[in-house]
């Protein structure tokens, strides 16, 4: 790769990778805290101290309560907090990119922007999804019939296999309680898979909001790395707490999910996969180096730092 001018730009703080930390920790009624470097969380159990620089995700559930000394260390530990609502059927997401560079930032904005190279990672996605068949030429309505089609089949297999009573996907946030219980341990799983690709996204330094598949949200991008593992992960442990009948749905499902995230190292299969999709091979790891240079649409990248002279004026 050929050297780019530039200043590196300096360390904040020595963060680890975010392949090297854990998915996501669930936090309920509970009073969280700081005590030095750790978040202290206390509930009628005791007090426990979880290292912020070793979370990725932070899920608050109902009754918690988060000091601003508690929320000051998060940030700077560049975790994802994701607010849950009742069930954990909404959420709120808030992080800090564990990168100094705009590097992946840049490429994603430049591939969305193009109509070629857009549909060209949107096949990707899909090509992941259907690795034994060739969508290089299918258009973006074909794609989503073919999707549809294989969800619909994972559902009548999942609900054959567990044997449980399956109808359709309905989601609604505002009532959770009507959904049958496959519908709502979904809602569970999914929102629990949402959290850790928004927290990979932000940590990487790329946009949630420029998503390849799904658009005009700002967690569009989340949508579409979390469709990489849905049919892997959350549809069939949804099928598999609805057959085991657990009074607590929600929560069992949660633990499930955590547990298969941890397993199948999703985390550093979002991180590979979303430097696949944005790279698409045509950047080495050169090019993640943090710099800081000035643009010219003439010159390129100049080096930052410098006091240039007007254009034509002698030294």
């Amino acid at each position: 790769m050929e050297d780019r001018a530039g200043m590196e730009k300096p360390e904040i703080q020595a963060l680890p990778r975010v392949q090297d930390r854990m998915t996501f920790i669930y936090l309920e009624r509970c009073k969280i805290n700081r005590d030095n470097g750790a978040i202290s969380v206390r509930d009628e159990k005791g007090v426990t101290h979880i290292p912020a620089a070793a979370i990725s995700v932070l899920l608050l559930g109902p009754g918690t309560d988060v000091t601003h000394r508690a929320m000051e260390l998060i940030g700077d530990a560049g975790v994802t907090v994701v607010w849950v609502g009742e069930h954990g059927v909404r959420y709120y997401a808030y992080g800090r990119a564990l990168t100094n560079h705009a590097t992946l930032l840049l490429r994603q904005a430049q591939l969305v922007s193009n109509e070629k190279k857009h549909i060209h990672v949107a096949r990707m996605m899909y090509q992941m999804r259907f690795p034994n068949e060739d969508v290089s030429k299918l258009t973006m309505q074909q794609l989503r019939g073919r999707e549809g089609s294989r969800i619909r089949a994972l559902y009548r297999e999942q609900s054959k296999k567990w044997n449980v009573s399956w109808k359709r996907r309905e989601y609604r946030p505002e009532d959770y309680d009507a959904g049958d219980p496959v519908n709502k341990a979904l809602s569970a799983g999914n929102t629990c898979l949402y959290g850790l690709a928004h927290a990979v996204i932000c940590a990487l330094g790329c946009s949630p909001g420029l998503g390849f598949v799904h658009v005009g949200h700002e967690l569009s991008f989340v949508y579409d790395i979390a469709d990489l593992y849905k049919a892997e992960i959350t549809i069939p442990i949804a099928f598999e707490m609805a057959a085991e009948n657990v009074e607590d749905i929600g929560s069992a499902t949660r633990r499930r999910v955590r547990d298969e995230l941890k397993r199948g190292k999703v985390l550093d299969r979002m991180v590979h996969d979303i430097k696949t999709l944005l790279s698409d091979g045509e950047m080495e790891e050169e090019d993640y180096k943090s710099t800081l240079y000035l643009w010219d649409n003439v010159q390129g990248e100049l080096e930052h730092g410098v006091s240039y002279e007007e254009a034509g004026e002698e030294g």
